[in-house]
């Protein structure tokens, strides 16, 4: 079963031009899946300190750098093609701002934790982009973010592909028994199980053997699934309880 949806232009944090996918009005989550930004913040905008607790959140940047900060003391830089990822569990503070004079344009996701996990101690991990694993084959280049080798670790069995497609490209990505997820399209049209979808435009499928991503031109799509945790998404604002 595949079902289209498509994300809302709204503004974020202090100014941050986001396109959100969920939770929108009658699209709250996808579990495990609770919250898909596509964002661009301009110099002067961003995220200044605010709280999260009960999930864990990856920052992917496809240009531009932002500057991290939490009460836990870290400090760092995330550039393009890195990325970040915050346990928040029992509670965390952060700030995320912008560091270059040019816009900075990158997708945030957040992944429910399971009940048993929402009072766990919050965590930082900063992952550089020369650290992901990239494939390329038949004009597909599709980079690793979560699962197989991939040095970013969640408590949530997910998988998290970058995938670009040249013209005339496509994509096979078997889906394992129990999981259940989406495709976003971020750049150029493309066709997912030869149905077409445009940028913003996204494709969530439960009960499927596989999905197959098709460009004709240039493309570049986020494909996310994993296992649901079959619990309550219960969300307000900043925490999921």
């Amino acid at each position: 079963m595949i079902n289209q949806h498509r994300a809302l232009e709204m503004k974020e944090g202090d100014g941050v031009n986001v396109k959100r996918l969920m939770p929108i009005a009658g699209f709250r989550n996808y579990d495990p899946f609770v919250l898909w930004d596509d964002f661009t913040i301009t110099p002067g905008n961003g995220f200044p300190n605010h709280p999260h607790r009960g999930f864990e959140a990856i920052t992917y940047l496809y240009s531009g750098s932002i500057k991290h900060t939490d009460n836990l003391g870290n400090s760092s830089t995330v550039t393009s093609g890195g990325a970040q990822r915050f346990t928040a569990g029992k509670g965390i503070v952060h700030s995320e701002m912008p560091n270059e004079e040019s816009p900075t344009r990158g997708i945030q996701c957040w992944i429910n934790l399971p009940g048993r996990l929402k009072q766990v101690e919050p965590e930082y991990q900063q992952v550089d982009a020369q650290e992901f694993s990239v494939h390329e084959k038949d004009g597909v280049k599709i980079k690793v973010l979560v699962g197989d080798d991939s040095p970013l670790k969640i408590k949530t069995a997910i998988r998290y592909l970058d995938i670009e497609l040249s013209a005339d490209s496509s994509h096979i990505e078997p889906v394992a028994d129990g999981m259940r997820g989406f495709i976003y399209v971020a750049d150029g049209d493309v066709t997912i199980n030869q149905q077409p979808y445009r940028p913003g435009e996204s494709a969530f499928f439960d009960d499927e053997d596989e999905v197959v991503i098709g460009a004709e031109q240039a493309a570049r799509v986020m494909l996310a699934y994993g296992a649901p945790h079959g619990e309550p998404i219960i969300q307000y604002g900043p925490y999921v309880d």
